[in-house]
């Protein structure tokens, strides 16, 4: 039996969870819309679905890994799948007693379980296989991430969005009782998705508890842990430019993404079930950029590529700070496409090399996502306080720098030294 063959069902069903993730994750812009025209939040306000989400990473990612090191990458990915399912029921609470921060907290949870399986799987799939295909591999799993980002903004536009909502001033004119009663029926429209969301996990959960999967056992990875190993992988130049890296590029991921429709809405007057449309195509263009962007790692070293896109990203970026129209955003829908490959690769090539580091190295990666819990707040209180949603993107401008000065000092690095070295 060949290598990729053994590794098939495995690497089917570790697909899915980004698939899962992807889901949760696109459902956030929709959930920031509802809530901030629900609570009558601020853009700052606001932007603390981000912040919840994403400081989840910064405190559970060591952990993660050090749950893989003594117990495993499945016992990593049935803890993060518990946690996951936990963070959606806790939803129905926050909704009946209609208070914003158990919103925020049930979001931790659920991010807390998202952590540990993005510790777990982004690894895993690069290990799973024939190594000179790690990362067009992991590019593919990360397509799924992209089907779920077209599929999500829709399906939540329809079904927690509603009516359009009244405005703050309207709002702000009711009676108590009623501005409370209109509060409640808001926040219950986001407990069926979150329940029916829940139970899908747990019956993911069920299924990995009761399917072997393979443990892939890295190199001295028994004396690693104990020897100052998340230093020792941070000394390496390649992740800690990944850390720095992925730190800004998901800051500006989370940022576009999730304020998409309220830029549609400030900068264009946009309702949410027009806006909505547009959001789903910004997911569709980030899977197809997954897909293509795959594609072209056949010829085209992961670095360039990146470098690439990087380029065009933030050439994007300008049109969106600098236009005025529609044309901003149809820049701010075609950002996406280019931002597509960012997270793979600059994983993939953060952790290349790392070896007997692999599990270390992911985790001080995954750990910097807690740059989208720190941008999306600091671009959002530059709108709140210009008055200007279009300047609050002079941030992500600055992002795509930081990826554009990763891929760089990448650059000269051949593909097949990328992919051969992920495992060594």
């Amino acid at each position: 039996m060949t290598q990729g063959k053994k590794y098939t069902f495995a690497i089917i069903l570790i697909t899915s969870l980004f698939f899962f993730w992807g889901f949760i994750h696109n459902l956030d812009p929709i959930l920031i819309k509802h809530l901030r025209s629900a609570f009558s939040l601020s853009h700052f306000q606001a932007s603390l679905v981000d912040s919840s989400v994403f400081v989840a990473y910064f405190f559970l990612a060591i952990p993660a890994g050090l749950i893989m090191q003594r117990y495993g990458y499945k016992a990593g990915i049935l803890v993060g799948l518990s946690l996951f399912a936990l963070g959606c029921f806790l939803f129905i609470p926050a909704a009946n007693t209609i208070s914003y921060p158990f919103f925020l907290g049930a979001l931790f949870v659920l991010s807390c379980g998202l952590t540990i399986l993005e510790t777990a799987a982004n690894p895993y799939i690069t290990v799973l296989g024939d190594p000179a295909k790690a990362t067009q591999r992991l590019n593919f799993a990360q397509s799924f991430n992209g089907l779920a980002a077209t599929l999500a903004p829709y399906l939540g536009g329809l079904l927690i969005l509603g009516d359009e909502p009244m405005s703050a001033d309207q709002v702000a004119a009711l009676t108590e009782e009623a501005r409370l009663a209109y509060i409640q029926a808001e926040t219950a429209l986001v407990k069926g998705p979150y329940l029916v969301l829940g139970f899908i996990i747990l019956f993911v959960a069920l299924l990995f508890f009761f399917t072997k999967l393979p443990e892939i056992k890295e190199e001295d990875d028994a004396s690693e842990a104990g020897s100052g190993g998340f230093l020792a992988a941070l000394k390496r130049k390649r992740v800690s430019w990944g850390v720095v890296a992925q730190f800004f590029y998901i800051g500006a991921q989370i940022y576009v993404f999730s304020f998409l429709l309220v830029f549609a809405e400030d900068a264009l007057h946009m309702s949410g079930k027009d806006s909505k449309y547009y959001a789903t195509l910004a997911g569709f263009l980030f899977m197809a950029g997954r897909f293509v962007g795959t594609f072209f790692m056949r010829y085209i070293a992961p670095a360039r590529l990146l470098l690439l896109y990087s380029i065009i990203a933030a050439i994007l970026c300008l049109v969106v700070i600098n236009g005025s129209g529609m044309i901003t955003l149809y820049a701010l829908v075609g950002m996406t496409f280019f931002m597509s490959i960012m997270f793979p690769t600059i994983f993939a090539l953060g952790i290349e090399g790392a070896g007997k580091h692999t599990k270390t190295a992911s985790s001080l990666i995954i750990m910097s996502i807690v740059g989208g819990a720190i941008i999306p707040p600091l671009a959002s209180h530059i709108t709140d306080l210009s008055h200007n949603i279009q300047l609050s993107y002079l941030v992500v401008l600055v992002c795509f720098i930081v990826v554009f000065l990763f891929a760089w000092n990448n650059r000269s690095v051949p593909v097949e030294e990328v992919e051969e070295e992920i495992n060594n």
